[in-house]
């Protein structure tokens, strides 16, 4: 089995002077020796003050450094060395090959070196021989001085390999033989990956290195084979690449999967129940050829650009592309001139594999490739790559979350041989210990790693049952939310539409369930997000207003739901009226299907509305008798409607008074204050007071009271105030004039509104006397018109 020798154990402990007691550099060209995969032509050998014996190929030994070197503690009585280059040859059956077995060939050289002590007596003896791409050295120890027991410390790239222990009086023969590729020794008879999964390395018995690449979609899995690349899989906020490493999307923009010629994939992510954590919400097809989009979405809905597809687990082919659709979610394979692409997208986890070669580019390809280049701008919004924050869920703990996603190392998904699960527990451990364990996400990262197996055919059984999730069961699947919601579980567990964290942020800070009443001609709509409705329990389809059979209407793409009345229908609005408004509100409720049960367990609502209409302000608007109608919009706030009046010279109010012959003094004039807007058979306009002026505004001068306290004027039976057919009210009275002025007369009304079924806004009027008055002929013509001032509030 390989052992790969990789650059993970520190260095030993061994101390050398600054000034050596030896030091040289010996040419060994004309017999190189391959030390562990690696020729070399030269030897440099020093021994530190304190004893330590350095034999390195590569340069002397410095602490730290890629040495490769052979060392050994002498204790001092190490002074000197010498060195002897010899042609002997050793053929197969000298005593290299019989105690290293493995060696193969014959060595035409050897490399002698010679440790001596201060009286210049050999104490250790060092013979490398050079078998091909093999080596072997002898080394022992002269019956001196010399410990009984030595240790040589083997380094190869600055790492310490293995120990060779040796004892005095005996001969040592120890293999120096493996391969070296890309900074990673391979012991010889193994097959392995390279550092980066891309090639097969094999160093044969005889240290003989060959080096297979993989193909484009291929790449070396841990027993030396070429296997197709396990899946792109992106899930949740992770993307886990083509080469197994992972990144986390922390924004709402659209990225590059994978972009090729003929073909890019794009997702989109969006926010949930938390502001602060993305989740993939799409998958868009975008094929350069007919310049089409086919868009994976939420529920299993598919779309080709604009136009819904309906789909089954038969194939459907469109632009080369086949799709299908069961429980587990969507499949798409696409099908190009060089290679074949599979997408499986099930609304949480999108998969992808290729099978052929081509060049990629992408987040699939490169997990760590810069956003900023990859961000598909097209399905971006400007403030996508805002990165937003929300308070910690305090009930999430970490802890179990960890240990639930570490089962991803436990049997039976140590069966999958072609994957690596960390990446998926990384990605796991990173939502989970920041969002809750809801909608089934607890087992949607390990669901994506047995799937990842699966497509490789390393099946999983039994993981449902060792880690409790359920089978998915086209969970969500055909349930299409609108962009303000994301499915998930409600609170009976069943999937639904919810809101996302931003669109539901403005109604839980207030914990209102819906926008300001609208009110507008004559008609109040409120509008309630049927994900708010979802998230309290309530069933949309048993709220009614007063009057049960005025139901709301659901918007079957945005999922709002409408309700509506207005002063024609009032849905059993109650009608309430005060000094300044008369308000129509009505009530949002529930109806309990089962009202004779003891009990219920349905959420119930009652939700209250209303617009109102202001009473007549005090502003004043004048208006020439000349014949023509006056105008007067109020604005109340919410509801709007107009006063107008008119002048009249039949109790009909159909014959327009014309004044171009003038008028005579004693006719009788009617004045038809009217509405439009009101409804008349619920609400009256009332006549509180009218008074004639001989000036603008009531602005000084002589003041005659036509109407008072909503009676006409007892001393002047010419005076009248009756109903129109619609609600409002006219003044029936004789054309006067004030004594000793010529300026014309200004008429003065305040009117307010009026509940009809109210008896108190009925005035209560008496009948009197009528006092007699000074009256001489009128005449109003286009120098003199008379103008009448309305005001009212």
């Amino acid at each position: 089995m390989l052992r790969l020798l990789l650059y993970l154990s520190a260095l030993s402990q061994l101390t050398g002077a600054t000034a050596p007691l030896y030091s040289s550099q010996i040419n060994i060209s004309s017999c190189p020796i391959p030390y562990f995969g690696k020729l070399y032509q030269t030897l440099y050998v020093n021994i530190s003050t304190n004893g330590t014996l350095a034999i390195c190929f590569n340069n002397y030994f410095s602490e730290g450094n890629e040495n490769d070197c052979l060392l050994l503690d002498s204790q001092g009585y190490l002074q000197n060395v010498s060195s002897k280059i010899n042609t002997s040859t050793a053929n197969s059956g000298s005593q290299f090959h019989v105690a290293l077995g493995q060696l193969a060939g014959s060595s035409p050289c050897s490399v002698t070196l010679m440790m001596q002590d201060n009286a210049t007596s050999t104490q250790l003896t060092t013979e490398m021989r050079p078998f091909g791409y093999q080596a072997a050295v002898l080394l022992t120890i002269a019956n001196s001085s010399l410990k009984p027991f030595l240790e040589f410390k083997v380094h190869v790239n600055g790492v310490e390999l293995r120990n060779w222990n040796i004892t005095k009086g005996q001969m040592h023969y120890k293999d120096m033989s493996s391969c070296r590729h890309s900074g990673l020794v391979y012991e010889t008879d193994t097959v392995a990956c390279d550092s980066e999964h891309s090639s097969v390395v094999t160093c044969n018995a005889t240290a003989a290195l060959s080096v297979s690449p993989c193909g484009s979609f291929t790449r070396c899995h841990g027993n030396g084979q070429c296997v197709l690349k396990p899946t792109c899989t992106v899930t949740g906020p992770a993307v886990i690449d083509f080469n197994g490493n992972v990144t986390f999307i922390q924004n709402r923009c659209a990225y590059t999967l994978m972009s090729l010629p003929g073909l890019k994939l794009l997702a989109t992510f969006q926010e949930r129940r938390r502001k602060d954590i993305s989740f993939l919400d799409s998958v868009i097809l975008r094929l350069d050829g007919p310049s089409v989009d086919i868009k994976l979405g939420q529920g299993g809905k598919v779309q080709l650009d604009n136009t819904t597809l309906s789909l089954n687990s038969s194939s459907q082919t469109k632009h080369n592309v086949e799709l299908s659709k069961d429980q587990n979610g969507v499949t798409a394979k696409v099908l190009l001139s060089n290679l074949t692409a599979f997408i499986i997208f099930d609304g949480t986890t999108a998969q992808i594999r290729m099978n052929g070669s081509a060049s990629l580019q992408g987040l699939c390809a490169n997990s760590s490739s810069s956003l900023s280049e990859v961000k598909f701008t097209e399905f971006s919004s400007a403030s996508c790559e805002t990165e937003h924050n929300d308070t910690v869920d305090s009930r999430i703990n970490c802890t179990m979350m960890t240990e639930h996603c570490n089962l991803l190392k436990e049997a039976p998904f140590t069966s999958c041989n072609h994957i690596d699960p960390e990446p998926y527990i990384t990605a796991c451990n990173n939502t989970l210990c920041r969002y809750p364990a809801v909608d089934s996400l607890q087992c949607q990262f390990l669901e994506a790693y047995a799937r990842a197996c699966g497509l490789l055919n390393d099946t999983q059984d039994g993981w449902r049952s060792k880690t409790r999730c359920s089978p998915s069961q086209g969970f969500c699947q055909d349930t299409y939310c609108s962009d303000h919601e994301f499915c998930g579980e409600d609170i009976t567990g069943r999937s639904n539409c919810l809101c996302r964290a931003d669109f539901a942020a403005k109604y839980k800070s207030t914990g209102d369930l819906g926008d300001p009443t609208v009110c507008g001609n004559n008609t109040a709509t409120v509008s309630l997000p049927g994900c708010l409705l979802t998230e309290r329990g309530i069933n949309h389809s048993v709220l009614h207003l007063n009057n049960d059979s005025c139901r709301g209407y659901m918007d079957e793409k945005t999922h709002i739901m409408t309700f509506s009345f207005n002063s024609s229908n009032p849905c059993g609005a109650v009608i309430l009226a005060d000094n300044k408004t008369v308000t129509y509100k009505n009530t949002i409720k529930t109806t309990d299907s089962n009202s004779s049960a003891l009990i219920s367990r349905q959420s119930t609502i009652n939700l209250d509305f209303s617009c109102f209409y202001s009473q007549p302000d005090d502003k004043q608007i004048t208006f020439k008798i000349k014949g023509s109608t006056g105008l007067r919009q109020v604005v109340s706030g919410t509801w709007n409607y107009s006063l107008s009046m008119g002048m009249f010279s039949d109790a009909e109010c159909t014959k327009p008074i014309n004044f171009t012959n003038g008028v005579t003094m004693g006719q009788t004039i009617y004045i038809n204050l009217d509405t439009d807007g009101l409804d008349g058979n619920v609400i009256n306009l009332v006549i509180e007071s009218c008074s004639a002026t001989s000036k603008a505004n009531d602005n000084g001068g002589p003041k005659y009271d036509l109407i008072k306290n909503g009676c006409g004027n007892p001393n002047d039976k010419s005076v009248k105030v009756l109903k129109n057919k619609k609600g409002g009210s006219i003044i029936a009275f004789e054309i006067f004039k004030f004594k000793g002025s010529n300026s014309g007369v200004f008429l003065n009304c305040k009117m307010k509104l009026c509940v009809k079924n109210n008896p108190s806004c009925q005035p209560k009027c008496q009948q009197g006397g009528r006092k007699r008055r000074s009256l001489r002929p009128l005449t109003f013509d286009d120098e003199n018109p008379a103008i009448v001032t309305l005001a009212w509030t």
